[in-house]
C-alpha cells in the first residue's frame, strides 16, 4: 500500500508534462499562458538557462552553459554540476532545448570536428516572448470592469466553501449538499474513495448513480490526501481529471491549455466564455464543482456571461502559495487578520496527547475536527478545543478504513502542540548530555525526537498488527528438490537476492516471491547445470496457490 500512495502523491504536474510526446508539446507551447505556467514550474536554473536563450535567434555552444556553474575544487562529486545536469535533462524532457550538432573548422589544426550546440524551441520562444511583452492579445481584450458585485472576498468564501464541501464529504462529516456526480466519480476514479464493493469487483470507469456514489468511504490514499497542502490536493485531484478525460476523448491540449490559463488569469477579474472552446467549455463545469472557477451565469442563466477563476485556480503554478491545509491560509486570506498572535497560531500545532492516551486539541476548525474523528473518540467539544482519547475501537475503525498506525502517528506529530516539542527538546538536550557525559557515542547516535509518548505510539501500532498477523504474498512454492545440493544453492542464493519469503529445510521447500522467481529459475539453469549436479534438466517451480507467510501472535498492553 506504500508504493501506492507514493505513486498517487509523488505523481506530479512535471512528470504528466514529461511523459507528453513531442507533438503535445508543440501544440502546448504555442499558448503564451501555458508557457508562462510551465516556466514557473521549471527548477531556478533551468529558468535562468530559458531566460539566457530566450532573445538568442541563433543556437550557442553547449559549454557556454557551464560557465555560469561554479567549480568547488574538491575531489568528490561537485553538487553544482549535478543540479546543472538535472535541469538541462528537465528542459529537454519537455522539448523546450535543442540539441544541434555542428562541424567547424578548428583554428590552429585546420581539421573539422563536431560541437555540441543547444537551442531553445523556437515555438516556446515565440509564445513565451509574448507572454513576458504582453503582445499575445488573447489576455488584454478579456478584462470586464461591468461587475462590482464579485469581489475576492465573495470568491474566497465561494471556493472555500466548496473545496471543503467535498473535504468534509471525504472524512464523513454531516454536509448540506452533497458533491456532484462528477467529484465524486472522481474521489472514486482516483482512489481516494471507495464504495465495500470495490474489494472485490473494482470497476472506477463505471458510471454510478449519485445514490450509490454517496455511499463512498475514505481510503489509505484519501486519509494520505487530506494531509497534503492544500495546492497538493488540487494538483492531485487535477492529474487524474487529466487521466480520466483522455479516457473520455477529450482534447488533451485544450485541457491542459485551461489549466494553465487559470494560473495566469486575474484573481477578481471576469472573462467572457466566448474564449473557451467546446471540451474547455464541458471543463468549466467541472471546475467550477471543485471551487476552482465561478460561473454566475450558472444561477442567471446568461449564455453570453463572464466566468472568475478564484484563489485556488490563480495560484495553481504560483511559487508563492503556501497554503498548509484547505483551513488555514484561506481562512486568514478572507479574514484579513493583521496581529501577529494570529499569524502565527494558524502556523503552530494544536494537538497535545497525554501517556493515558487522552487527546486535547485547540481548534475551532470543523474540518480539524472531522479529521481527528477518524480515529479518535471524542468526548467534549468546546469553542476552541476538543477532548477525546485514543481507543482500541477508534484506532481499530480507521485501520479498518485504510488508514495505518504510522500515518495517525505522523499526524498526531506533526500537528503536535509546540508546548509538547518543547518538552521533546529538553528531554533529548537531557539525554543527549547524560549520554556525553558517560561517553556512549553509540547511545547519543541512537538517540532521537520523541515528540510523542512512545507508550502510544507503541500501542497504535500493536492495535494495527491485531489485524496483520497474517500476510499473503504472490508467488511460487519450490519444492520436489532431487537432492540436498539443488535445495541448498538455490535457498542460499534466494536469500542473498532477498526473494525467499518462507522456507523449511526439513521438507526442503520454500517460497519465492512473484519478481523473483525469474531470477531463481535464470541462476538454476546457468550455474546447477553447469556444474552437473542437476541432471542437465530444467529448473522450475511447483505452480500452486501463494501460501500467506506466518507472523507471530502479538500481545497488547
Amino acid at each position: 500500500m506504500e508504493d501506492q500512495s507514493s505513486e498517487l502523491f509523488k505523481s506530479t504536474i512535471n512528470e504528466y508534462l514529461d511523459n507528453l510526446p513531442e507533438t503535445v508539446h508543440t501544440q502546448l507551447y504555442k499558448s503564451p499562458e501555458t508557457c508562462l505556467a510551465i516556466f514557473r514550474l521549471l527548477p531556478s536554473l533551468a529558468k535562468f538557462y530559458i531566460m539566457l536563450l530566450l532573445f538568442q535567434e541563433t543556437s550557442i555552444p553547449y559549454s557556454d552553459l557551464n560557465r555560469w556553474i561554479k567549480n568547488p575544487n574538491m575531489h568528490h562529486v561537485n553538487p553544482n554540476k549535478i543540479y546543472q545536469n538535472e535541469s538541462i535533462k528537465r528542459l529537454k524532457s519537455l522539448n523546450l532545448l535543442k540539441d544541434i550538432r555542428k562541424r567547424v573548422v578548428h583554428p590552429q589544426t585546420g581539421q573539422k570536428t563536431e560541437i555540441p550546440f543547444v537551442q531553445l524551441n523556437p515555438i516556446f520562444r515565440t509564445s513565451f516572448r509574448n507572454a513576458l511583452t504582453g503582445n499575445s492579445g488573447k489576455l488584454s481584450n478579456l478584462f470586464d470592469d461591468e461587475s462590482d458585485r464579485i469581489t475576492i472576498e465573495f470568491l474566497d468564501n465561494y471556493c472555500l466553501n466548496k473545496w471543503e464541501n467535498i473535504l468534509h464529504f471525504m472524512v464523513g462529516s454531516e454536509i448540506k449538499q452533497l458533491p456532484s456526480i462528477g467529484v465524486l466519480t472522481l474521489l472514486r476514479y482516483s482512489g481516494l474513495m471507495e464504495l465495500p464493493s470495490d474489494h472485490y469487483t473494482p470497476d472506477g470507469s463505471k458510471s454510478l448513480s449519485i445514490d450509490t456514489l454517496s455511499k463512498l468511504l475514505i481510503t489509505q490514499n484519501g486519509f494520505q490526501f487530506l494531509l497534503q497542502d492544500i495546492n497538493s490536493q488540487i494538483w492531485t485531484l487535477l492529474l487524474q481529471y487529466l487521466k480520466m478525460s483522455e479516457k473520455l476523448m477529450m482534447n488533451p491540449v485544450d485541457v491542459l491549455n485551461f489549466i494553465f490559463m487559470l494560473g495566469s488569469l486575474e484573481l477578481g477579474q471576469g472573462y467572457p466564455i466566448t474564449m473557451l472552446s467546446n471540451t474547455q467549455i464541458i471543463m468549466l463545469e467541472d471546475l467550477v464543482d471543485y471551487g476552482l472557477i465561478y460561473d454566475p451565469g450558472e444561477i442567471e442563466g446568461n449564455s453570453n456571461r463572464n466566468f472568475y477563476p478564484t484563489r485556488l485556480s490563480t495560484t495553481l503554478t504560483s511559487e508563492s502559495c503556501n497554503f498548509k491545509t484547505a483551513s488555514t491560509v484561506i481562512d486568514q486570506e478572507i479574514s484579513n487578520a493583521n496581529s501577529e498572535e494570529t499569524k502565527n497560531s494558524s502556523n503552530q500545532g494544536s494537538i497535545i496527547i497525554e501517556t493515558n492516551f487522552k487527546i486535547y486539541c485547540y481548534t475551532s476548525s470543523p474540518l480539524q475536527i472531522a479529521v481527528l474523528n477518524l480515529f479518535i473518540h471524542m468526548k467534549a467539544r468546546f469553542s476552541n478545543m476538543v477532548t477525546g482519547s485514543l481507543t482500541r475501537e477508534s484506532v481499530r475503525r480507521a485501520l479498518m478504513n485504510g488508514i495505518t498506525a504510522d500515518q495517525i502517528i505522523n499526524y498526531l506529530e506533526s500537528h503536535a502542540h509546540p508546548g509538547m516539542i518543547k518538552m521533546a527538546d529538553e528531554k533529548l538536550s537531557k539525554q543527549l548530555e547524560y549520554e556525553q557525559s558517560i561517553g556512549n557515542l553509540n547511545a547519543v547516535n541512537e538517540l532521537k525526537l520523541e515528540i510523542l509518548p512512545p507508550t502510544v505510539i507503541d500501542q497504535v501500532k500493536l492495535w494495527q498488527l491485531e489485524l496483520d498477523r497474517i500476510q499473503t504474498f504472490k508467488g511460487y512454492l519450490y519444492k520436489d528438490f532431487t537432492n540436498d545440493y539443488e535445495f541448498e544453492k538455490l535457498l542460499n542464493y534466494g536469500d542473498e537476492i532477498g526473494v525467499i519469503t518462507w522456507k523449511d529445510r526439513l521438507r526442503r521447500k520454500f517460497f519465492v516471491t512473484l519478481e523473483g522467481s525469474s531470477q531463481l529459475i535464470d541462476y538454476a539453469n546457468r550455474i546447477l547445470r553447469k556444474g552437473g549436479n542437476s541432471g542437465g534438466r530444467s529448473m522450475t517451480p511447483s505452480t500452486q496457490t501463494p501460501q500467506p507467510q506466518p507472523q507471530p501472535q502479538p500481545t497488547t498492553n
